[in-house]
């Protein structure tokens, strides 16, 4: 049986580059706490190239997606000075940290949660990611 041939990318997939999923741990690093019944999530580029791809890729809706069901809502604001994006996940700590129930109630468990999120990066930056160790 002949091996499978690659399909050849016509139109605006061929304008793209090609991509892998990888998960943002190999592309940022994140810090969580709480605020309330809000957790707070910064999302930092270890690299400074990686930043447009986590500002273009991981958005309000997406966060939104990998939370469903644990939070109420999501902000983002962008920190381009910083390399960083800031995430506040609304409804997220069932109360807050003094009266809440939840066995973390300060949310810190939220950004390493984050950093499995999964995202489309070009093959070329996602090999340098996956070199790192993270």
């Amino acid at each position: 049986m002949p091996a499978p041939r690659a399909r050849k990318r016509t139109g605006a997939a061929a304008a793209r580059p090609a991509t892998r999923l990888v998960q943002l741990r190999y592309l940022a690093h994140a810090r969580s706490g709480d605020k309330g019944d809000t957790a707070n999530v910064g999302l930092i580029a270890l690299e400074p190239d990686y930043y447009p791809l986590l500002a273009k890729q991981v958005t309000r809706a997406r966060v939104a997606r990998h939370f469903r069901g644990m939070v109420s809502g999501v902000d983002r604001f962008e920190l381009p000075n910083l390399n960083a994006l800031n995430f506040l996940l609304h409804g997220a700590l069932d109360g807050g940290g003094t009266i809440s129930l939840k066995t973390d109630a300060q949310g810190k468990v939220y950004s390493t949660a984050l950093l499995r999120l999964e995202i489309p990066v070009p093959v070329a930056m996602a090999r340098r990611a996956l070199s790192r160790k993270p």
